[in-house]
């Protein structure tokens, strides 16, 4: 049997099961979607969002990327966040990453010159070294100074979060998303959660906009 054609048989068995123990399974999530969860994770194939966290389908909206960042200038990533936020209301995001992070590894080291692309994609993890580097480099070993990565990573990206139109518009109107900062450990399979912002956070000044009438 070639590798796909397990996957497709799997899919087959994984249907039958679920309509075995509930009819009316999929005609539940046909009509519409009301997960109360934006997930952006890493594209790490050992971290599946809803597997990792027991979620069935409907609960969590995901978007996935290589060391699940935050680009302003990525219209894929942001357009999911603008979906969630603003479609689906949802009451939460959450950013997990994971520690032994290959895109994180692949950051602290130096770029290979063919991938262009994927070096573009990790400069912005370089940058967030420079910015944090003595608390970086202050790990005790290789392992420990990628995981510091890791978790200053996911923090960024909390904040980047907290730090566009799409998420202050929604803290005004609604109070809501709840911004959660988690980390997986492929050891143990836990999640931590390292930093968690809501309506009540207050940006600095030069990260708000000014129409949406910020008060002091």
């Amino acid at each position: 049997m070639k590798p796909y054609e397990k996957l497709l048989l799997e899919n087959r068995a994984w249907a039958d099961e679920k309509k075995a123990h509930d009819p009316d399974f999929f005609n539940k999530l046909l009509h519409q979607q009301t997960p109360k969860f934006l997930w952006i994770g890493c594209s790490d194939s050992r971290v599946p969002a809803e597997i990792v966290v027991n979620a069935t389908p409907g609960e969590i909206f995901v978007h996935r990327n290589i060391a699940n960042q935050i680009i302003t200038t990525d219209f894929n990533s942001l357009s999911v966040v603008q979906f969630a936020v603003e479609v689906l209301e949802v009451e939460h995001i959450v950013v997990c990453g994971h520690y032994g992070c290959g895109g994180i590894k692949a950051a602290l080291e130096e770029q290979r010159a063919h991938l262009t692309l994927v070096n573009n994609w990790l400069m912005h993890i370089k940058d967030i070294y420079r910015l944090h580097q003595e608390s970086v480099e202050s790990a005790t070993s290789e392992d420990a100074r990628i995981d510091r990565m890791v978790e200053l990573n996911i923090i960024e990206q909390i904040y980047k979060l907290a730090h566009t139109p799409i998420v202050q518009q929604a803290w005004k109107s609604r109070r809501a998303p709840s911004l959660h900062g988690w980390v997986y450990g492929l050891d143990d399979g836990l999640i931590q959660e390292l930093v968690l912002l809501n309506h009540e956070y207050s940006n600095d000044p030069i990260y708000r906009y000014r129409d949406l009438g910020h008060t002091e």
